[in-house]
């Protein structure tokens, strides 16, 4: 594994926590030797986990439609930013570079993109290992909910076990890495 495609927020979160551990999970794929793949921004979570990677020597890929680039303010400092064309060419990018997916807290962009790599794993487009880092319990009523799906019968039992799941960034990267 090379890379690490992270969808998160950009703003900061109602809690410190979220930026603390945003740059937590960079610092650990740095010291793992992983890229980070995400969107690109120089603000908020997106630009703590940034940081968290290039100030400990990691290697950086931002990716940002031409539309964001100035309203999210891309991060000049990255080690290489890809401006594209629009939203499906950025995630497209994402995927095709990511060694696997995780979800960090954020909102509707990041539940999206991260759904989008999930359900496409479900049905055989790719097996890279999806997963959730469960900061503050921030995913747990999304975990219920698969579970609910199961025990309706809209989904099968793999819908949950499927997903990589951890609250802690290095013990999630290890858990990719068994994987």
């Amino acid at each position: 594994m090379k890379a690490i495609t992270v969808f998160c927020g950009s703003r900061e979160g109602s809690d410190p926590v979220y930026m603390r551990e945003a740059y937590q999970l960079g610092k650990a794929m740095a010291e793992r030797e992983l890229t980070l793949v995400y969107g690109g921004a120089g603000i908020g979570c997106m630009r703590a986990m940034a940081d968290g990677v290039l100030d400990h020597g990691g290697k950086v890929i931002g990716v940002m439609p031409e539309k964001l680039a100035n309203r999210e303010r891309s991060y000049r400092r990255l080690t290489d930013l890809r401006i594209v064309a629009d939203m499906p060419t950025r995630k497209k990018v994402m995927m095709q570079e990511g060694d696997a997916f995780i979800a960090f807290p954020g909102g509707l962009g990041t539940l999206e993109e991260w759904f989008e790599v999930y359900s496409w794993a479900k049905i055989g487009y790719h097996d890279k290992p999806c997963c959730l880092l469960n900061i503050n319990g921030y995913y747990d009523s999304l975990l219920a909910l698969f579970g609910h799906m199961i025990e309706a019968d809209f989904a099968p039992e793999d819908y949950l076990s499927g997903i990589v799941h951890d609250t802690d960034s290095k013990r999630l990267i290890d858990k990719i890495h068994q994987r």
